[in-house]
């Protein structure tokens, strides 16, 4: 039997459909930039939704918080204009967060690699040890 989605979880998905367009052609900020919606997650009540982005090019926490300043400060001009292109009764509040997992994942992969390079270096030795004796 199929999951029946909730309608907080498909009104998240339609929010985050409606801001990736929005943010792209909408805001004019250069602290901006590139944005990836990573996720959107709005209350049971449709009152408050939390907005998780992660940015394309690589930025320093200072430049990620300037970021974050500048999408929570047009917070209320998207939300206006979502209003006007997803008919709800209540419009979410929009609360913009840094989604740090891809950052996370970059550098998990990176530690695994340097650990396997470091392995088959240790395998290599021990192998041209055991062809000297």
């Amino acid at each position: 039997m199929p999951r029946e989605f909730t309608r907080a979880e498909r009104v998240s998905d339609a929010v985050q459909q409606e801001l990736a367009v929005l943010i792209r052609s909408e805001v004019r900020d250069p602290r901006v930039g590139m944005v990836n919606i990573t996720d959107v997650s709005v209350s049971r009540d449709l009152a408050y939704g939390k907005i998780f982005v992660s940015f394309v090019d690589d930025r320093d926490q200072q430049q990620i918080d300037e970021a974050l300043a500048a999408l929570n400060g047009a917070a209320g001009y998207l939300r206006k204009l979502l209003a006007g292109s997803i008919k709800l009764r209540v419009t979410p509040q929009l609360t913009f967060i840094y989604d740090e997992s891809g950052r996370r994942g970059q550098h998990l992969s990176a530690l695994i690699d340097y650990a396997v390079s470091l392995n088959k270096s240790a395998d290599e030795s021990d192998a041209s040890s055991d062809e000297e004796e």
